[in-house]
């Protein structure tokens, strides 16, 4: 189950980045720390949003 949550990581990660960099820049903060601030927040909540769906997906 590791090896899923890493590969499903990689998908997370990404998505929730590019979610918080279109929001962050439709609210109008194009500086490079807030870009920056979105990609640590999606590789840190990628891992348990990876984990959660490997979970699901062992137990079907």
């Amino acid at each position: 189950m590791l090896r899923l949550t890493l590969l499903l990581h990689a998908i997370t990660s990404t998505v929730i980045m590019g979610t918080g960099i279109v929001a962050v820049l439709v609210m109008g903060f194009v500086s490079g720390v807030a870009i920056l601030a979105c990609v640590l927040a999606g590789i840190v909540l990628g891992f348990p949003l990876a984990w959660l769906i490997a979970k699901k997906l062992g137990e079907g």
